[in-house]
């Protein structure tokens, strides 16, 4: 804090004496005073700590951004107090990792979070800091199913079960509310072929499609995940910066601002629940899909990065009965403890590190699993929930992975807790051996 004004120092010393005294409102007014001066305050368990205010909005948790409908556009960069609301709501999951790449791989700067020294609002500081770690998570690389050893399989409790079946072709009826929609335009399509002369019928649109980014640190990676999304796509890209980490969001406003049609960029003060913050993965994917407006919603990591067009074969494979497909895909053993790599062709599941989903089919089972705090065997959660068939490209998509840091560079002992918290889920969904 060397470079910070004396005067704000002093300022943030105040604010820090007025919160020990339970004098929030005096807080709030010495925070605004902060904050004119053009410098963040955050609190740290040894005091508080200052940065230079961040020229973009900032919101204060994952559920505070706004959707105004499919699509919403993020807010001018303004220096105004974003809103708070409390936690989303579509169903978790999480994804795993692999050093190996066989098919296994489990995967902050607050300017405007808003007036909130009140107690309720104490929260707010506490998500963006990275002070105390969460519960943690569990490997489950090629070796993270098989510590889910003698996982209890509770019986299924409410939303996160209903309406699946092991066998997609037992539940037929499922797929159809989910399908209508995508259905609808190859329905005109073929009335067009029987009443209408050739010359007189349109080409049918391509989909449109938007890849989802969740960025939770590693600049360097987003940077170079980023650009090559656009030498190599047309698709849009919605980022959501997960408290500014490492600089991360300063970089993602920054392409933001150098493709204004391609890139829209959200932030939050919340920091990754991975690396001791709040905000889980599974509400951050379904925030993305809430602001996607798109036929097609595609889950990237930051550490994927495509060497040629991997998209367009990806949204070619989708179909009305083909609801998800990816690059990496895995079947479960016969002990249902362990998965194997699968594919090309039909698969059980993708992996998270890059797969396209019709979002009609997301929306149509609540979206990702809500309760997943961390990525890992979440993208099997969700492979299992949604209706219709899933499919694995493999190896023909010009890809390729760096290191999955949200795998190798999380806590051991928290990725191995989540991890197998979210296979408890995937065990019920697969029923019994």
């Amino acid at each position: 804090m060397s470079d910070v004004p004396p005067h704000v120092t002093e300022l943030a010393e105040r604010r820090a004496r007025a919160r020990a005294d339970r004098d929030y409102a005096g807080a709030d007014a010495l925070r605004d005073d902060i904050e004119a001066e053009g410098w963040a305050v955050r609190d740290t368990d040894d005091g508080f700590e200052l940065t230079p205010r961040p020229s973009f909005k900032v919101w204060p948790t994952v559920s505070s951004v706004p959707v105004t409908g499919a699509g919403g556009r993020p807010p001018e960069r303004s220096a105004e107090a974003g809103l708070r609301p409390e936690g989303h709501g579509i169903p978790a999951s999480t994804n795993r990792d692999t050093d190996a790449g066989t098919g296994r791989d489990a995967a902050a700067g607050t300017a405007d979070v808003g007036r909130g020294d009140a107690p309720d609002a104490e929260r707010v500081a506490a998500a963006a800091e990275p002070g105390a770690r969460p519960e943690g998570v569990g490997q489950l690389d090629a070796e993270r199913i098989g510590e889910a050893e003698a996982a209890p399989r509770p019986r299924p409790e409410g939303a996160e079960l209903l309406g699946r079946s092991d066998d997609v072709e037992r539940a037929p009826e499922r797929m159809v509310s989910s399908q209508l929609l995508w259905d609808a335009s190859l329905a005109v399509s073929r009335v067009d072929e029987e009443v209408t002369p050739v010359e007189g019928r349109k080409p049918m649109t391509s989909p449109t499609v938007t890849i989802g980014l969740v960025v939770d640190g590693w600049p360097d990676d987003l940077r170079e995940c980023v650009r090559a999304l656009l030498t190599h796509t047309d698709a849009k890209i919605v980022a959501l910066d997960l408290g500014d980490v490492d600089g991360s969001g300063a970089v993602l406003q920054e392409l933001a601002d150098d493709n204004p049609g391609r890139i829209q960029a959200w932030h939050v003060a919340e920091t990754p629940h991975w690396r001791g913050g709040t905000a889980g993965w599974g509400e951050s994917r379904n925030k993305l899909l809430e602001l996607d407006d798109s036929d097609v919603h595609v889950v990237m990591e930051t550490s994927t990065v495509l060497d040629g067009d991997a998209i367009t074969p990806l949204v070619g494979a989708l179909s009305d009965k083909v609801s998800a497909a990816g690059w990496k895909g895995v079947d479960p053993g016969e002990n249902r403890q362990e998965w194997k790599d699968a594919g090309p062709g039909d698969v059980r599941a993708v992996l998270g590190h890059l797969f396209a989903v019709r979002r009609d089919a997301a929306l149509s089972v609540g979206g990702f699993p809500s309760g997943a705090r961390y990525y890992r065997n979440a993208d099997l959660e969700f492979s299992l929930t949604i209706p219709g068939n899933v499919v694995a490209l493999g190896d023909e998509l010009p890809v390729h992975e760096g290191r999955h840091r949200g795998y190798h560079d999380v806590d051991p002992e928290y990725r191995e807790r989540e991890s197998r918290r979210t296979y408890e889920r995937v065990l019920r969904l697969l029923g019994s051996p």
